[in-house]
């Protein structure tokens, strides 16, 4: 489901970490904001490609520090698959889960979660005090279980 992210809140987020509204950041957010509209996941790498179509002097470094603050302030998730490899994707702000296709890479946010008393119990038998967690659901879609 399509995220509704806009260019402002991408720059805003900078701002509050103390990045500049410069023009690489302004091309990136809306990229991002692209993105977030038709849920498109993303190397980091291939992000930056895509963007030196628009600016061939935008840097690399800028566009990986660009997501790790986005990931850091919970905008963007990195969505690990099964082979070891990640993606980021704008995401919604609510707590969820992903489940990705070993087979497509397509990513589905699952509201679904580890009941409380579960999680409670870990926390008891490791002596830990929970402050949260990630679950990663592998598997293979419709889509590419039907396909010879």
């Amino acid at each position: 489901m399509p995220v509704s992210v806009t260019v402002e809140t991408i720059l805003e987020t900078f701002e509050t970490m103390g990045l500049r509204n410069t023009h690489p950041r302004r091309l990136i957010a809306q990229k991002l904001a692209q993105m977030a509209a038709t849920s498109h996941e993303f190397a980091t790498d291939d992000l930056w490609h895509e963007l030196q179509e628009l600016d061939p002097q935008i840097g690399r470094a800028t566009v990986f520090r660009a997501v790790d603050v986005l990931v850091q302030q919970g905008m963007l998730d990195r969505v690990s698959f099964a082979d070891g490899t990640h993606r980021y994707r704008v995401c919604s702000d609510t707590h969820h889960h992903h489940l990705t296709c070993t087979q497509c890479h397509c990513v589905l946010e699952v509201d679904a979660c580890l009941p409380n008393v579960i999680l409670s119990a870990i926390a008891e038998q490791t002596n830990f005090a929970v402050e949260g967690h990630s679950i990663e659901i592998f598997g293979r879609c419709a889509a590419c279980r039907a396909a010879p």
